[in-house]
């Protein structure tokens, strides 16, 4: 028998969001994680959000938009309201009941700043990464370090002249026509974009074309593949190695014991200050002529070989930030955005692999 073609609506409805969402959603691991880190963020809130006045959207609302953002790819906050209108589930991970207004999109915006211009987001990966310890999951002793290309969010036509003027000749009539630089010089010393300052014109190897864009780094632990450590820097030949020393100095209590990464790393300088610091530099040898900065006494240790088979796991948050969580060109401006969002993303790649891992074991205590 066919069924009508039609619907019927009921006048009353007594269907809460926690029944609509299925009980082996990911999703519940995930925002089990991210309730009990938002609970030690009380203090810093109370902090950032007077006493009385009007008040705004809550900021363990705002963080959980947020992170939604990332791990469905919604590309801008304007898409991210028009779902959280009529999915259910965002309204059950977020904590905005069925018949509760959603907010504009421009009211969501400037509400984030102020996130942002706190660097709560930091604060958040803090109470996530003692959630991970208690649990134990990190390592204290092995880590590995590795860098990325953030593509900027701006043109090559706006790379032009610090001192001002135009020396890009159009090849064609109208207003977006394909500039010719031929025959031209520009770096980032005589140039600079009047989109996005901070980015730097850049290019990842010899075989690739140069582009505006930042770095981003991270710095894992071996023993469960988390990350410890994420920056962005402007983009340059020494940012990597800088940022490296930098997040190794942010380790709490002692320095790791070895450090893997890539041929990026393989430096004389690099070297001399990991051991300065008490690390053993495990980094991937060049093979092309030029004399490496290490030698057999520390590639003939059966550590060396699990350290480079270890530190190749960076990919996957880099995979996941670039395909998911829209890293590969980002869509803010500033380094401190960009900073911002980048961490963001790792934080959320974190929560992904803390969910799995933590599935069916017993609840740690956050110390």
């Amino acid at each position: 028998m066919r069924g009508p073609d039609g619907m019927q609506e009921t006048l009353f409805s007594f269907t809460s969001l926690e029944q609509l969402v299925p009980g082996d959603h990911p999703l519940r691991r995930v925002k089990k994680l991210v309730d009990e880190a938002l609970v030690g963020l009380n203090d810093l809130f109370n902090q950032i959000y007077a006493e009385t006045g009007r008040a705004s959207i809550a900021p363990e609302k705002l963080l959980r938009a947020l992170l939604l953002q990332v791990f469905y790819s919604i590309r801008s906050e304007r898409m991210l309201m028009e779902q959280m209108r009529y999915n259910m589930l965002f309204r059950w991970f977020v904590g905005v009941a069925i018949d509760d207004p959603v907010w504009d999109h421009s009211v969501f915006s400037k509400n984030r700043d102020r996130l942002l211009e706190h660097e709560v987001i930091e604060a958040f990966f803090t109470q996530l990464m003692k959630r991970a310890e208690a649990a134990g999951l990190l390592s204290k002793e092995h880590f590995s370090v590795d860098g990325t290309l953030i593509q900027a969010w701006a043109s090559h036509k706006s790379f032009k002249p610090r001192g001002g003027g135009n020396d890009q000749t159009p090849r064609g009539p109208g207003r977006n026509a394909q500039a010719d630089w031929k025959g031209r010089s520009r770096s980032n010393q005589t140039h600079a974009s009047t989109t996005d300052p901070d980015a730097r014109l850049y290019r990842k190897s010899h075989n690739t074309a140069a582009i505006l864009a930042y770095q981003g780094h991270v710095l894992m632990e071996n023993r469960s593949g988390l990350v410890v450590g994420s920056v962005v820097t402007c983009a340059d030949g020494m940012g990597e190695r800088r940022a490296a020393l930098a997040m190794l100095d942010a380790i709490p209590n002692r320095p790791p014991r070895t450090l893997g990464a890539d041929k990026a790393y393989d430096t004389r300088d690099f070297v001399a200050e990991c051991r300065a610091r008490g690390v053993t530099p495990h980094l991937a040898r060049h093979d092309n002529g030029r004399r490496s900065a290490i030698d057999g006494r520390t590639t003939r240790h059966a550590s060396y070989a699990l350290s480079q088979r270890a530190r190749k796991r960076i990919e996957e948050h880099f995979g996941w930030g670039k395909t998911v969580g829209r890293i590969r060109q980002t869509v803010y401006r500033g380094i401190k955005r960009v900073d911002q969002h980048f961490k963001l993303t790792m934080t959320a790649s974190n929560l992904i692999r803390m969910a799995r891992m933590l599935q069916g074991a017993p609840d740690a205590p956050i110390r």
